[in-house]
């Protein structure tokens, strides 16, 4: 049970994985006040309707979803159709059922909170997350752009568009807390260590969640601040993370962009 505190707003949600598939995680918003509920990216409505039938009393409002892929959208209808829920996705991508087209910079009201949003493309062109900005606990559903430890695959953009969105979200507040869509920390830190075998807090993260996932354990949310130490994907300016990438080609990449793209593609097949 992870719960989020957000005395800015002097409202407390207590936000909750439902686990879909073999490792997506369809984010729960609930206000325990109001007995109404959220959900970020619902590939599949079984566990949120589950949820739904074993409280009662509680309504569902609304349906965020980030980028239009069938393990993030593939619940959509059918909970709407139980629920009446709104549904806000992206404008410039086929969303099932959506009521709110959203692009960058709109702000959207969610259980009373504020959410602006931030387009992120490269793992799909029209890809958003969704950035709460409370002074105390700020919130981020990055989807399938920022990972714990990584980031996903570029199936629809490039590297320079990617690796600018990846650094728009890493200027976020350090205390950011980071809920994506998939329990992937661990083989990300795998990865983590190869890019950087010298970084002490990519060793002591990843010793702790091995232990966290031999309990089955949730290792998420994340935190803006220790992606900054960690994601190799946020590091591309480090020069531990720049040598090993001029290593790996063979020849100078001085761009941000190209120490990407040549991660990347490391991770792509490692």
């Amino acid at each position: 049970m992870l719960l989020c505190s957000l005395i800015g707003d002097r409202i407390m949600i207590q936000i909750d994985p439902l686990r879909a598939f073999s490792d997506n995680y369809i984010w729960l918003l609930q206000d325990a006040t109001e007995r109404r509920c959220a959900v970020v990216d619902p590939g599949d409505a079984t566990p949120v309707l589950a949820w739904l039938a074993a409280h009662p009393g509680w309504t569902l409002s609304d349906i965020l979803i980030t980028h239009h892929h069938a393990d993030h959208v593939g619940g959509v209808e059918r909970i709407k159709a139980a629920t009446g829920a709104r549904v806000l996705g992206p404008a410039n991508e086929r969303i099932p059922g959506r009521d709110e087209a959203l692009g960058e910079g709109d702000l959207v009201q969610v259980l009373g909170l504020s959410f602006r949003v931030i387009h992120v493309p490269g793992h799909t062109l029209g890809h958003i997350a969704f950035f709460h900005a409370d002074a105390t606990r700020p919130l981020l559903f990055s989807g399938d752009t920022l990972f714990a430890a990584g980031c996903g695959r570029m199936f629809e953009g490039n590297p320079e568009g990617m690796q600018d969105a990846l650094a728009r979200l890493a200027a976020l507040p350090a205390e950011t807390l980071v809920y994506c869509a998939h329990e992937y920390t661990l083989s990300n830190l795998r990865f983590a260590r190869a890019v950087e075998p010298g970084n002490t807090d990519v060793a002591r993260r990843f010793e702790e969640v091995t232990r966290l996932r031999e309990q089955d354990g949730v290792s998420l949310p994340t935190t803006i601040g220790l992606e900054r130490l960690t994601n190799p994907f946020l590091r591309v300016n480090e020069t531990s993370v720049k040598e090993i990438a001029d290593k790996r080609t063979g020849t100078h990449n001085p761009a941000p962009a190209q120490v990407f793209a040549v991660i990347r593609a490391w991770k792509d097949g490692f």
